[in-house]
């Protein structure tokens, strides 16, 4: 929210995800940016092509996005990296909403297995 209520919407998506680490970093809450996910099949590595914007505390994934709609395929997306990593819980972050408040979406992983 502060970084939201500091720039307001239309930046790219690059601009507000370091914004972000920051604003995390000066809360001392850990954060790693552009995380690549090893994809495996079958035991098999096929690819790490795929990169998380933020993970946060090593649990929470935060895709951000700075566009006029998401989209199914943006949850998609989210909901594919969690199931990937293992990780409980994801946010997609909508920067660009007039109402921040309507840009973020929780989304859970139901495949978690801790």
């Amino acid at each position: 929210m502060e970084v939201y209520n500091y720039f307001g919407p239309g930046l790219l998506e690059s601009i507000y995800e370091k914004a972000l680490v920051a604003e995390l970093r000066l809360r001392n809450i850990k954060v790693q940016s552009q995380i690549p996910i090893q994809v495996v099949y079958k035991g098999i590595v096929v690819g790490s092509d795929l990169r998380i914007d933020l993970l946060v505390e090593d649990t929470i994934i935060l895709e951000l996005k700075s566009v006029t709609e998401l989209s199914s395929i943006n949850y998609k997306q989210l909901r594919t990296y969690l199931k990937l990593t293992n990780k409980p819980l994801g946010w997609l972050i909508n920067f660009n909403e007039d109402d921040f408040a309507k840009g973020m979406i929780k989304v859970p992983n139901r495949y978690f297995n801790p």
